[in-house]
Formats: C-alpha cells, structure tokens, sequence
C-alpha cells in the first residue's frame, strides 16, 4: 500500500461532506464521493434517495448548504454549470432531454457548443458516428421521430461532443453502457441506478466488454447513499469486491 500511495491519481470529481437542503427539508446529508480517472462508479439508490440531487450538485445546479464540490483539485461550489462542462464534467439526462423539432446533427453540435476548436469538433463528430452507425443513418431527421434507443445514442452522443473526462448518466439504458464502456477509454463514468440488479447485471456486461475490447480489468465501485437500508449496503458490497479472474 505505501510504495502505491505516492503515486495514486487524484481524483477528477469529488463530494465532500457535502450537505443539501431544499427549503427546510435536508435532502443530502454528509455525502462524500469521489471519482477517479477510468473508473466505471454506480450510484445506487431508490427513489426520494438523493440521487439526482447528487447530480445536481456535482454539475453545479445545487449549491451545498455545507461542504465541497471538487473539479481536478479545485473546489467549484460557486461557479456555474457551464465553467464545469467546460472544464471536463458533463451528463446524459434521465429521459434523454433531446430538443425534438432540431436535426439528430444539431443536437450533437449543442454538445460542443463552449468548444472553439473546429478541427476537434469535427473529429470527435465522426467519432461519434463511428460509435453509433445508426446516428449517423438518421444524421438530418428530426430528433423526435427517432426509436427511445436512437435517442438514447443521440443523448450520450451529445455529452460526448463536450470531450467530458467524467460523464454522469442518470438511469442509463442497460444496453447501451457495456458499449460505452468499451469504446469510450479514458472517460471516467458515473452511473446513477435505482436497483441493485441492474448494477449486478451491468457489471459482469461491463467486464466482458471491457476485457474483449482491450484486454484490461475494469476499475469498478458501487457506492450506496449512507441512509440505504443495510441490508441493500451488504449487497452493494458484495457486488464491489468481485473482480476479475
């Protein structure tokens, strides 16, 4: 452990002790999260358990009553959503949020839109085309004549046009996040889950994906909101400890 401590990555987004309130009611109460490069991080939680204001406070739509949001080191509680997407965190929304009368391209340009480097935007476009073929066969349609499925690669899509280094995904399709995590290295993701079996289920889809296309282990953690029934912790901690063989 101490010859590895010296050269542990510091983490690129981090809650700490962070408290929220809505009005009197006390929503997130002592959280503390922290998200590493490559790592997959599912959060789980049922509903009324703090999840979306989990996400909330990390973009920056939820200032904390006590505690710190930290981007790469540097405590963000006061500034804007749009200074963290620039610096590096982005989302796909619950329910895909696409603008429905814009082109399937427009929507994914909005991904870029605090991008200035043309050059890169396009790059990352194809990019994106090269990880979903059907995106770009619905390039020019009307984003809400496309299948939930369509729409859901349009979503992630989009916050991939951000080039994000954390991508939150709040319920993600289950079909979709073993391919995103095999073809998207180097973007940390955190996943936002309401049961612990889709988390059990895309674990063991994640590590084969991942294990196939590169060859590596998976960095994975499940954390659970502290107030989660215990019975629910000790599941969520046998799902943590497996590992690859």
């Amino acid at each position: 452990m101490s010859t590895e401590a010296t050269s542990s990555p510091t983490a690129l987004l981090e809650l700490r002790d962070v408290n929220t309130h809505y009005g009197a009611v006390h929503i997130l109460k002592d959280v503390n999260l922290a998200i590493y490069p490559g790592e997959l991080v599912c959060l789980l939680g049922g509903n009324a358990s703090g999840k979306t204001t989990t996400l909330k406070a990390l973009l920056g739509m939820v200032t904390p009553t006590s505690g710190e949001v930290v981007l790469d080191g540097e405590v963000v509680n006061h500034r804007p959503t749009s200074y963290r997407v620039a610096n590096g965190v982005t989302m796909v929304p619950e329910n895909r949020r696409l603008f429905k009368r814009l082109s399937v391209k427009e929507n994914l340009m909005l991904g870029a839109y605090l991008r200035k480097d043309k050059d890169g935007i396009e790059s990352d476009l194809e990019y994106v085309y090269d990880l979903f073929p059907r995106v770009k066969e619905r390039i020019n349609q009307k984003s809400g004549t496309l299948s939930g499925g369509e729409q859901q690669m349009v979503a992630i899509g989009r916050a991939l046009m951000s080039r994000p280094k954390v991508l939150l995904m709040d319920e993600p399709s289950m079909g979709l996040a073993p391919a995103l995590v095999q073809q998207v290295s180097g973007v940390a993701l955190l996943l936002l889950l309401g049961y612990l079996w889709l988390a059990d289920s895309l674990y063991l889809d994640a590590v084969a994906a991942q294990r196939l296309a590169t060859g590596t282990t998976l960095k994975w953690r499940v954390m659970e909101l502290r107030w989660l029934r215990r019975l629910v912790g000790r599941r969520v901690a046998a799902v943590a400890r497996k590992e690859l063989t």
